[in-house]
Parts: structure tokens; sequence; C-alpha cells
């Protein structure tokens, strides 16, 4: 998500070379109509997406294209897939690691964990997960708990290529020293070494870690549910979305979730101010953990 300090240097910038309101104004038109070719031609619909962060990174295409305008980006779009699948990866943002914020991870071990041992088949949704990293954190986390033999992990993003990465389960070595950090200050149980084998300069997670997990693609803004868990994880998601959008996906939260079940959000991202605010209980405020009501 952009700093304020971004915000500045951007509003800045565009003070400096003399951008008119009218120009602005064109502008925030031609990407509308960007989006909504998007939306038509590949279905993918960012259309109430925090226009800041869209703005820029639509920028940023604009530039690694050398076109000069939107609307310019907008035809090359609509002719060309791979330059669709170029802006895709700068709009969808990825920023993920193993154990990230270690004290959720700590949270869930204590408070989720003892409410999931009685039950019999448990059913784990990952909304947004990136190349995979705090899913198999997740999983690692379940089979210290002895929960790993019944849970099902669904582990969802909009983009594919993301998804490829996560299935094939290996990693950069160089990060494994912070990964280990962050596992051990999340309850880690044994040796974080145990989990991969380093080869060349990859680590790669052991495959029991995958037997329990099916990645598939998932568009949280178009598609609707698809089963009902006991666990839905969605972190530093709803953060780019505006507050239609953010609603639109509670609806889908809510109604993908079994009685008591357990929603999972980012440490920027809350509840307050949704239909469904009322419709939870806080377990953890501090680390967005909410149950579910009856």
């Amino acid at each position: 998500m952009a700093s304020l300090r971004q915000v500045s240097d951007d509003y800045r910038r565009e003070k400096e070379v003399g951008v008119t309101k009218e120009e602005e104004e064109r502008e925030r038109i031609e990407i509308t109509l960007l989006l909504e070719g998007l939306f038509r031609m590949y279905g993918y619909d960012f259309r109430h997406y925090a226009y800041p962060s869209l703005r820029r990174r639509i920028r940023h295409r604009i530039d690694a294209e050398k076109l000069s305008t939107v609307s310019a980006l907008q035809e090359r779009v609509l002719h060309d897939r791979g330059c669709m699948e170029r802006l895709l990866a700068d709009l969808v943002i990825h920023v993920t690691e193993m154990f990230r914020d270690p004290s959720l991870f700590y949270a869930f071990r204590e408070q989720v964990v003892p409410l999931l041992r009685s039950v019999p088949a448990i059913r784990i949704w990952h909304a947004g997960c990136s190349t995979g990293e705090e899913v198999y954190s997740m999983a690692i986390l379940l089979y210290e708990e002895g929960l790993y033999d019944r849970v099902r992990i669904y582990a969802t993003d909009i983009n594919e290529e993301v998804l490829h990465t996560a299935e094939k389960a290996s990693y950069p070595l160089r990060k494994m020293q912070d990964y280990t950090k962050n596992y051990m200050h999340a309850g880690g149980k044994d040796a974080f070494s145990h989990y991969y084998t380093a080869a060349g300069d990859r680590a790669t997670f052991h495959p029991f870690l995958r037997e329990k997990i099916v990645f598939a693609q998932h568009n949280l803004v178009t598609d609707r549910s698809f089963n009902e868990f006991h666990v839905i994880c969605c972190r530093n998601v709803l953060i780019y979305f505006d507050g239609y959008l953010q609603n639109q996906v509670h609806d889908l939260f809510y109604e993908s979730l079994s009685t008591e079940g357990i929603l999972v959000l980012g440490h920027k991202e809350s509840i307050s101010f949704t239909k469904h605010a009322d419709g939870y209980a806080v377990l953890d405020h501090q680390e967005k953990i909410y149950r579910k009501q009856k």
C-alpha cells in the first residue's frame, strides 16, 4: 500500500509538471474505461479498487510499455493478452513471507487451535494466498499441533502465475534465516530446517506439507462461495478495495463460514463499519481474529 510519503511525492510531481484539473479528470475517465475493458474482456474486476494505488500502478505499466497515455495502454491490453498479464501482475499486490506477523500465528495456536480440536474434518480457506508462504506456514503449524491429518487447506488467488510458484513450494534459500526467526517467534516447536531441503540457492519444502493443500484460481470480486469453511484467512487484501467491494467480499466470507467459524484478517483490516460487524465475536482484537456468532 502507498505510504504517505509516496502519495505526497506523487502530488508534488503533478504540481511541478502543471497537471490541470481537466487533465486529471480526463485521466480518471481513461482509467475507468481501461478497468471496464479489463473486466469485460478478461473477467478481472478492479473497478472498485482504491484509486490512488491503481493509478500509480497503471502509470508504472504505461512507462514500462513505453506508452504515453492510459488510452494507449487500454488499446494494447485489449489486443495483447501478454500486456494484460503484465498489467495484472502490477495491479495485484503480492507481499508475503513464512509466518508473516509471527504474533498472529502464535495467537492462532493459542486461541483457534483449541477450537478446531473437536472438528473431525477441518476446512481452511486462504484467500489471496499469493506465492504460498503463509499457506505452508499454516500447514506446519497444524502439523505441529497434531491436526494436519484431518485438514484440507484451499489456497486461492486471482493470479495463476503466483499459484504455479506456490505449488512448487520452492523459495530463495537466502530468505530462510528470516523465516526461521518468524517461525520461532510464532511458537514453532521444531527446527525450521526440518521442513525443507536446500539445493543450490533454493529451499524446497517437503512434499507432505503439500498433500493437504488445494491450490486454485479464485476471484474474490466475481466468484462466489465454493464450500463451507471452519477458518478463512484473508490478510492484507481488503485494504486495496473500496468500501463497496469490501462489503461484497465480507458477504462472501460470512456466507462461506460455518457456524462459529473463524475469520482472520490483516492487521490494518477490520470488520468494523461492515454490515456483518455484529455477526462476529472478537477473539483477538490486535491480531484481527473473529468468530462467527450463531
